[in-house]
Order: C-alpha cells, then sequence, then structure tokens
C-alpha cells in the first residue's frame, strides 16, 4: 500500500542546490523568431548577423511542402524537401496555404485543443491528434504528410545552420537558441527538440530579452536598471533587468507567449474582410487577408495611409484603403494587454517606472508608431531603439554563444536568469507547496524532505505542478510519477528527499529518493503541450485576486486533514483499551468525535481547530491513563540505569516527532 507523505522540512524552507556551468567549443547564436529568423556569430571580436549570398540577413520562419513527385522509375511518390524562407512566404504562402506554414512558433508545445489551433483566420488544415501524444500537427503536402511544430522550426532552423556552415568555413561546435521568457517548460522543451533535429547541439536557450540587453549592454557600455519591452510576431516578453560591473541579472519577468504581431494582423484581417462581406473560413481567402493586413501594417509604420488591390475571384477588384488612425483603432485593444504585465513586472521587481534607467525596445512590432508611443506613456520615458529591434536578439545570444564556447567575449560577463512560475508538488488535501519560487534565479534548485502518512506505506504517488495558486486544482499539472518498493514502515519513520533542479534553460528535473532504503527515481518534467493563449497570464492574475480565499482554502484543507487524524486516533484508543474508559468518558469523547465530524462538513476552519482542541481536553484523563499503563508495562522487571540508557537513545526520536507535528503532508494513496 502506498500513501500519502508527512513533511518534515518546514513548508517553504528548501535547501539551495549549486549547478555548474556549460561548457564547449565553438559557437552561434540563433534568434528562432515567430515572423523571422537570423543567425550571429562573433566575428573579430563583435557579433554580426550572417548573411546570405543575396545579402540577405533576415529568413522569413515561413516552411513550404510541396506534394510529393511522381517516380520516373514508377516507384512510390518522392518527397520533395521543403522550402524555406522568401520563396516560401512571397510565392507559396497563398497559393498553397495549407501546405505553407507561417508563424510556427505560436504553436510550439501546444496541443490540438489549444485555442491557437482554434483562431479564426487560421489557414491550415489540421491532422487528427494522438492521444499517446496530443501535439498539433499540421497536415501539408496536399494532404500526404502531418507535421509537428517541431519538425517545422527544425527545417528553419536547418537552413540557419547551413548558412551559417558556408559563412565560417566550418562545423558548428553549437548553439545558443533564444526563447520567450514566458515560455513553459513544453515550450522550451518542444525549441530545444527542433534544435537537435536540425543538427544542432542547443548549447543553451537564452531568454530573448536577456539576449537583447546582453547586446545592448556590451555595445553601449551601459549600466543600470533597464525594463526590456519585446513585442515580436507571435510573443511578448517584459523583463527587468540589472546592469552592474558585467553581471546582467534578471530581477522580474513578465508577458504572454500568445500575444504579437500576429494579433495585429488577425485584427486588421478581420476589418478588410468586414468591408469586403466575406468570411475567413477558407485557408486560401485567410491567407490572403492575412497577408494583406501585414503588408498595410508594414507600410502604414512609415506612412498615413495605403491603397490595396483586392481581386475577386470573379476577376473584379476592390480598393481597400487604411490609414494609420484607423489601424492603430483596430490594434490598440490588442496592444493594451501588454500593459498589466507590464506594470506587474516593476511591481514584481519592487521598483517604480522612474526607478529605470531607460526601457530597450526589442521586436519588429515595436517599429510602429502607435507601440512607441505606448511604451513611453507606460513608463513616462522615450524607449531606447538605437540598436536594429529585428537584430539586437541574434547579436545577444551570439554574444553568449561565445562565452560557452569560451571564445573572445568578455569572460566576466554573467547572466543571471529566472522561473517565470512557480514549481511545486501537490500536498495532502490538493494543497500545493511551493518548492521554488517565481521570479528565482537559474540555474537553481531546492530539496525538501517528506515522510509518510500512513502505516506500512510501500509507495508515494508524486504530482508537479506549475502556478501561483494554493490549490492544485488553480494550477497546471507537469507531471505524475511513483516511487515504489519502499518496504513497509510505521508513519513517520520513511524519509523522502524530493529535489527540484531547473537548469540554465529553465528546463525542470525532479528527483526522489528514500534515504532508508536509497531507493531513488526520476523525471524530467516534459508537458506534451504547453500552456494555452491567456493561461500564464491568468495563473498569475488569479494568484493576486484570489489571495485571501486560496489562504482560506488551504487553512481549511489543513483542519479537515488534521480533524481526521485526531479523530481516527481517539476511535482507535477507545478500541484497543475499553477497560480505561470511564461512562463519562466514553460519552464525553464520543460526542466531541460528533461535534468535529458536524464541523469538517462546514467551511469554518477555526471553527474545526476549536473542536480539534475540545476533544484533546475530552479525551485528555483517558490519555493519561493509557500513558500510565504504557509506562509500567515498560518499566517491568527493568533497572533505573537502563531506561536513563534508553532516554538518551530516543532524543533524536523525539525531535522528529515534535517536527512531524508541525509538518504538513504530500500526495495521494494507491494500492
Amino acid at each position: 500500500m502506498a500513501e500519502g507523505l508527512f513533511q518534515i522540512s518546514e513548508p517553504g524552507e528548501s535547501r539551495a542546490k549549486s549547478a555548474c556551468a556549460p561548457g564547449t567549443t565553438g559557437a552561434i547564436g540563433i534568434d528562432l523568431g515567430t515572423t523571422n529568423s537570423l543567425v550571429a556569430a562573433l566575428r573579430n571580436g563583435r557579433p554580426e548577423v550572417l548573411l546570405d549570398d543575396d545579402g540577405a540577413a533576415i529568413v522569413p520562419s515561413v516552411v513550404h511542402y510541396p506534394p510529393p513527385s511522381p517516380s520516373a522509375s514508377g516507384a512510390s511518390p518522392e518527397v520533395d524537401p521543403a522550402i524555406v524562407g522568401v520563396l516560401a512566404r512571397d510565392l507559396l504562402a497563398q497559393k498553397f496555404p495549407t501546405d505553407t506554414i507561417a508563424s510556427v512558433k505560436r504553436f510550439m508545445g501546444r496541443g490540438p485543443e489549444d485555442a491557437e489551433a482554434k483562431r479564426a483566420l487560421t489557414p491550415y488544415r489540421f491532422a487528427p491528434g494522438d492521444a499517446k501524444d496530443p501535439v498539433v500537427r499540421f497536415s501539408v503536402a496536399g494532404g500526404t504528410r502531418a507535421v509537428t511544430p517541431v519538425e517545422v522550426s527544425a527545417e528553419i532552423l536547418r537552413v540557419l545552420r547551413e548558412r551559417a556552415e558556408a559563412a565560417l568555413g566550418a562545423p558548428l561546435g553549437g548553439a545558443v537558441i533564444t526563447v520567450p521568457a514566458y515560455f513553459d517548460d513544453g515550450q522550451r522543451q518542444a525549441t530545444r527538440d527542433a534544435g537537435r533535429l536540425a543538427g544542432l547541439e542547443v548549447l543553451r536557450l537564452l531568454n530573448e530579452p536577456t539576449a537583447a540587453a546582453l547586446a545592448y549592454g556590451l555595445d553601449k557600455q551601459a549600466e543600470g536598471t533597464f525594463a526590456v519591452f519585446d513585442l515580436g510576431g507571435g510573443t511578448f516578453d517584459i523583463s527587468i533587468l540589472k546592469l552592474e560591473a558585467g553581471v546582467f541579472e534578471v530581477k522580474s519577468t513578465g508577458g504572454d507567449s500568445a500575444l504579437g504581431g500576429d494579433d495585429f494582423d488577425r485584427a486588421i484581417a478581420e476589418h478588410f474582410l468586414a468591408r469586403l462581406q466575406l468570411t475567413g473560413g477558407d485557408p486560401s481567402l485567410a491567407r490572403r487577408a492575412l497577408d494583406a493586413a501585414r503588408a498595410a501594417k508594414e507600410a502604414l509604420t512609415e506612412r498615413e495611409s495605403i491603397a490595396l488591390t483586392w481581386k475577386r475571384p470573379d476577376g473584379t477588384t476592390t480598393q481597400l484603403t487604411l490609414t494609420r488612425d484607423e489601424m492603430e483603432a483596430l490594434v490598440r485593444p490588442t496592444l493594451e494587454r501588454c500593459a498589466t504585465p507590464a506594470r506587474r513586472a516593476l511591481k514584481d521587481a519592487e521598483l517604480s517606472a522612474s526607478d529605470l534607467s531607460g526601457v530597450i525596445l526589442v521586436g519588429g512590432a515595436t517599429r510602429m508608431p502607435l507601440v512607441r508611443r505606448f511604451v513611453a506613456q507606460l513608463f513616462g520615458r522615450e524607449p531606447l531603439a538605437d540598436i536594429d529591434p529585428d537584430q539586437v536578439v541574434a547579436l545577444g545570444a551570439a554574444v553568449q554563444a561565445d562565452m560557452l564556447a569560451g571564445g573572445s567575449a568578455n569572460p566576466n560577463v554573467v547572466l543571471l536568469d529566472v522561473v517565470p512560475l512557480s514549481l511545486g508538488l501537490e500536498l495532502m488535501g490538493g494543497m500545493v507547496e511551493k518548492v521554488i519560487h517565481r521570479n528565482s534565479t537559474v540555474p537553481c534548485g531546492a530539496t525538501q524532505t517528506f515522510t509518510t502518512y500512513a502505516d506500512n506505506q510501500t509507495g508515494f504517488d508524486l504530482h508537479v505542478v506549475q502556478g501561483e495558486r494554493e490549490m492544485v486544482s488553480d494550477c497546471r499539472s507537469l507531471a505524475r510519477f511513483k516511487l515504489t518498493g519502499i518496504p513497509p514502515m510505521p508513519a513517520g519513520v520513511a524519509r523522502l528527499e524530493i529535489t527540484f533542479l531547473v537548469d540554465a534553460d529553465g528546463i525542470l528535473r525532479v528527483t526522489a529518493r528514500e534515504e532508508t532504503t536509497g531507493i531513488e527515481t526520476a523525471v524530467n518534467v516534459k508537458p506534451t503541450y504547453g500552456l494555452s493563449d491567456e493561461e500564464v497570464e491568468r495563473m498569475l492574475l488569479d494568484s493576486f485576486a484570489h489571495a485571501e480565499e486560496d489562504v482560506k482554502a488551504r487553512l481549511l484543507t489543513e483542519q479537515r486533514i488534521e480533524a481526521d487524524r485526531i479523530a481516527h486516533a481517539a476511535r482507535a484508543a477507545m478500541l484497543a483499551s475499553p477497560d480505561l474508559l470511564t461512562d463519562e468518558d466514553r460519552q464525553n469523547i464520543g460526542a466531541a468525535i460528533e461535534r468535529l465530524e458536524q464541523a469538517k462538513a462546514g467551511v469554518d476552519h477555526q471553527a474545526i481547530r476549536r473542536l480539534i482542541e475540545a476533544l484533546d481536553h475530552a479525551s485528555k484523563d483517558f490519555a493519561g491513563r493509557r500513558m500510565n499503563r504504557a509506562i509500567e508495562e515498560g518499566l517491568r522487571g527493568r533497572s533505573v540505569g537502563d531506561v536513563e540508557a534508553e532516554v538518551d537513545k530516543s532524543a533524536p526520536e523525539l525531535d522528529l516527532k515534535a517536527r512531524l507535528e508541525r509538518a504538513g503532508h504530500i500526495g495521494h494513496s494507491h494500492d
């Protein structure tokens, strides 16, 4: 039988663990973007974006899968290689919308039931899901193939790898790939897997705002506290970083992994379709509308108005005009969603906007005049944009890659990134014990010790969760695993040490070890798919909005569990020693148990606590008589010296008992 555990260390107290810094030779930095991707390397001591044969720096993050070509020999059709970049974006996206995947980053680490896969104006066809591996799959190549976002991203990374090999003239030693700071474990794992599939040794996943700050700080020799406002095609990040004496320390981070320029495009596209009195159900129509919206958005960054010609299937045309003011009115509601994470990041860093030394702009969407005015108003200062916002992330990644390779970059620079959401374990009663807290610096680790809740437990069920709420039902499940094979022992004897380790990539590993037997198990926490569009944001907002009721719910659960334990112990004692009970004891204890059971069904944790104390008082004389009998039986036929020696030996166990009485407990039972 396996049941829950008793916690030995005080709730919230964890032993920190150190982690080793990675090391390798020769590397590149890659910005795997939603709209565009770049690769950079250090050349002559400075980071440079690597160009293709035509002198272009940017690779559009678009992949086309052509249908199989007929085989000349009559054998099975041959699978043609994927087409990546400008050709896929400009020539194939509208002609083959379901076979051409753009903005795949928004699908990384997501499941088929995720809101991103069900958005309006999604120009893709999705393959049926797999119950054993529920990830998004695109139906491409004329319906003959199903590819995952990891495979699509790997095609983009493969092109960047080949460009770097051609430019540097040598095989690559490894790569640093950037990710949004608010990517969760599943999204980070998916990015790492894509790198490996592309033939890259992924040295590290680096948060995009940190990469930007690294490039900015080293280029401008800047010091101080900066906000990095990173609004790209598919994601929004806000990070507060302190740059001082070569140390780049992330004080807090926030954002939304499903908010970016693509949402601006969608709002403009829906406006165009409404004016044309069309609906976007057809993939080809959706792709045309989104491409027209993107073109209009980019043109209105420099111009006050734009005119587009829309060709209908019957050959007629319609002129679509859009002014910058009209476009800004369409996208402003989406942009304003950036305000709440930004204010919260400042609050988490215990700073006000006036405490900042500057605001750094990152991401192509920050080129829009509306975004720059919004940032200036939000932070009360004009933002810094003197490094190309499209290139700054790749440049910072190249610097970090060179550091890991032991190259010419400043060896005294230290990056201190953070965990975006708290990580913890489920306690008995559905409560959460946070082991690593939000905004902890990575790499990091923590250990807590637990013990058994019931006699003769032979295993433990462990549930790892992510979030800021007090109850498991309000957080996100990351992993479940079991530790079995523990020999039956009395409750409180087994000691289970559970360790959380978050590496420099922000990926979690959990180990559990029973100390008396040495039995151990471990799990790399790899959720099959990531958080939904608003789930990360909702987790944090809910943790603030429901803080008081969460604490009350936790206290109620704790008192209900304690009431069960006390009532069970009282009944067991009455059955074990009926001859020591007086009629008055039997009546008083029975009545106290009944009142406690009634209170346990209610929601007043203080009432339950008072009735626990009342049961303890009612059973005090009976417990005293049982204690006296136990002492008499234990001392019968023994000398004083023997007793003194045993007391000295038992002192550590008595201390353990006192600690157990203060402890919580985790897990569920399984037989």
